[in-house]
C-alpha cells in the first residue's frame, strides 16, 4: 500500500524574510538595496560618478560659503553691530530655503516637519542637558575663568553685543535664535546629511555631517583669536559636539522638529539666561 502523494513544493525551503528598511530621518533614507541578480540595463558608471560629484561638490560649496560668511560676522569690527547677526544668520537661511524646496520636490518636506507629541519636552530637556554639560567643559577645562584662555568666550559674547541691550530687545533676539536654530538643522541635518547618505547610506551620515558643520566655523578661530590664547577653538569645537547630539536627534526621531527645539533652547539659555562669560558666570 502506498501512501499520500507529496506535493512538489512539501520539502521547499521557506521564503527568506525581506530585509528591512534602514531608519533613518527623511533627509536620509537608504537608497533600496541593490538586487543579487544582475541588472537587465545597468546604469552608466559616468552617471554615477557624476552624480556624487554633484553632491560632493555642493557639501564643499556648503562649507565654503557658510565659512566665509562667518569669517566676516565674527571680525572684530561688527562686535555687537547689527551686522553680525545679519551675516551670521541670512546666508544659512538662503540654503536652507534651497533645502526646504528640495525636500518639498522629493516629498519629504511635511514629514520633515511635522510635529509630535513630546518634543517640546525632548528640546527642553535635552537643552538642559547641553547647557549643564557645556557649562562643565568651558568653565572647568576649555576656558576657566581666570585663564588666559577665558578671553576665547569673551571675544564671542563681545560680538553678541551689550546683555542690556539684548535684554531690552529680547523679543528681536528670541526671533533671531529661533530663525536661526531653524535654518541650521534644516541645512546641517537635513540637506548636508541627506546630501552624505545619498553617497555613503544613512547609517552613519548623522555623525559625518557634524564635521563640515565644524569646518564652517573654523574661520572663526582665526576671527576671534587672541594675541596671548591664541586661535579661538570654542565655535568649532562648539559645532561638533552639538553637531553629533543634534544629528543623533534627527537621525533617531526622524524628523528635524526635536532638534530645532533643543538648538533654539540652547542658544537662548546661553545668550540670554546662563552666560558662560560675563554677567551671571
Amino acid at each position: 500500500m502506498t501512501g499520500p502523494e507529496r506535493n512538489e513544493g512539501d520539502d521547499a525551503a521557506p521564503p527568506a524574510p525581506e530585509p528591512k528598511e534602514d531608519v533613518g530621518t527623511v533627509f536620509t533614507k537608504d537608497a533600496p538595496a541593490a538586487s543579487t541578480s544582475p541588472p537587465a540595463s545597468p546604469a552608466p558608471s559616468t552617471g554615477r560618478a557624476s552624480d556624487a560629484l554633484k553632491g560632493w561638490g555642493a557639501i564643499v560649496a556648503i562649507v565654503v560659503a557658510l565659512g566665509t560668511a562667518s569669517w566676516f560676522a565674527f571680525d572684530l569690527d561688527r562686535a555687537g553691530a547689527t551686522s553680525f547677526w545679519v551675516l551670521a544668520i541670512a546666508p544659512t537661511g538662503l540654503v536652507a530655503v534651497i533645502a526646504l524646496v528640495r525636500a518639498g520636490r522629493d516629498g519629504e518636506l511635511a514629514e520633515l516637519v511635522r510635529p509630535v507629541w513630546g518634543d517640546a519636552t525632548r528640546g527642553i530637556v535635552s537643552a538642559a542637558i547641553l547647557l549643564g554639560a557645556t557649562v562643565a567643559i568651558v568653565n572647568h577645562a576649555l576656558a576657566p575663568p581666570g585663564s588666559v584662555r577665558e578671553s576665547w568666550m569673551a571675544r564671542i559674547y563681545l560680538q553678541l553685543g551689550d546683555p542690556r541691550w539684548l535684554r531690552s530687545h529680547s523679543g528681536v533676539v528670541a526671533l533671531a535664535v529661533l530663525v536661526a536654530a531653524i535654518a541650521e538643522e534644516v541645512v546641517w541635518r537635513g540637506l548636508v546629511t541627506r546630501l552624505i547618505a545619498e553617497q555613503m547610506g544613512s547609517r552613519f551620515a548623522w555623525v559625518w555631517a557634524a564635521f563640515p558643520y565644524a569646518l564652517s566655523m573654523l574661520p572663526t578661530a582665526w576671527a576671534l583669536r587672541d594675541p596671548e590664547a591664541g586661535l579661538n577653538p570654542m565655535l568649532v569645537l562648539g559645532a561638533l559636539g552639538l553637531g553629533l547630539v543634534w544629528g543623533g536627534m534627527a537621525r533617531w526621531t526622524r524628523r528635524l522638529t526635536p532638534s530645532i527645539l533643543s538648538h533654539a533652547a540652547f542658544d537662548w539659555c546661553v545668550i540670554m539666561l546662563f552666560r558662560l562669560w560675563g554677567s551671571g558666570v
